[in-house]
């Protein structure tokens, strides 16, 4: 199959045009934060993690401590951990590909991959979304960082909101059940409440505080939360089913040979 005409493909790349065009408002964002060219590239090439990138530069041009903007930047960034054990297990790559497949564990590669039920496709799509994104994100990001003084205040442009709706709108549809749903909602309150008084890049950290409070003393239903891209298990619990399932068949088919001969004997 011709790479472009692999469903997974085209869809990869399509994302990739569409997220790709996020990197300019972080650039133009970094910029009028205080960052310059190369340290605005360099969370780009490094990082590369958008809502991360965006929480960093949200704390530092907001006057926050590097350390908060750390935190931030990390606490947004876990997910991808999380997204890097599922696609080892459904992808499993080897040798140096498993270094570059960590670099490119995005949420756009990961439902990708995911959203594919041909093993084939899957590997298609990651690789499709993770590595057209980066180049186009860090292309675009070049272009903004650039351009930043010639765009003047980002946010007459919306820029500064644009990565927090997509994000939200990659969220919010995952979420099952009224509990998520209401721990998410008094999160925000939280976040709104705490914004006077704290500094900045604190209230996302008091939002987490508050998910891990609730989450720890709810008793929710085990089929609420966030809805899974995919049980990278359940093929091989699958063959290990089928492969009891011919042993047992095995030692039948024995115990019946055995029987027969004991009737011809």
């Amino acid at each position: 199959m011709k790479l472009l005409q692999s469903p997974a493909v085209r869809v990869g790349l399509s994302i990739s045009v569409a997220t790709g065009l996020y990197g300019v408002s972080f650039g133009a964002l970094s910029v009028t934060s205080g960052l310059d060219f190369w340290q605005t590239m360099a969370l780009s090439l490094l990082l590369f993690s958008g809502g991360s990138q965006f929480a960093f530069i949200g704390v530092v041009g907001g006057g926050g401590s590097g350390i908060a903007a750390m935190s931030a930047a990390t606490l947004l960034g876990m997910r991808n951990g999380i997204y890097g054990m599922q696609l080892n297990a459904l992808l499993h790559p080897t040798g140096w590909r498993k270094y570059v497949a960590a670099q490119v564990t995005i949420d756009e590669s990961t439902a990708t991959s995911t959203g594919q039920t041909d093993p084939a496709e899957q590997h298609r799509g990651f690789w499709a979304a993770g590595l057209g994104i980066y180049v186009l994100w860090n292309l675009f990001t070049a272009v903004g960082a650039l351009a930043g003084s010639g765009l003047g205040d980002p946010k007459q442009w919306g820029l500064d909101g644009a990565a927090v709706a997509a994000f939200l709108a990659l969220l919010w549809p995952r979420l099952k059940g009224r509990e998520p749903i209401a721990i998410a909602v008094v999160c925000a309150v939280a976040t709104v409440v705490v914004v006077p008084f704290v500094p900045a890049g604190v209230p996302i950290l008091v939002a987490a505080v508050v998910a891990a409070v609730i989450g720890w003393y709810s008793h929710g239903r085990s089929d609420e939360g966030l809805e899974p891209d995919v049980e990278p298990y359940r093929e091989h619990h699958h063959r290990g089913a089928d492969h009891r399932q011919a042993e047992g068949r095995q030692a039948e088919g024995r115990e019946r040979g055995q029987g027969q001969s004991g009737v011809d004997t």
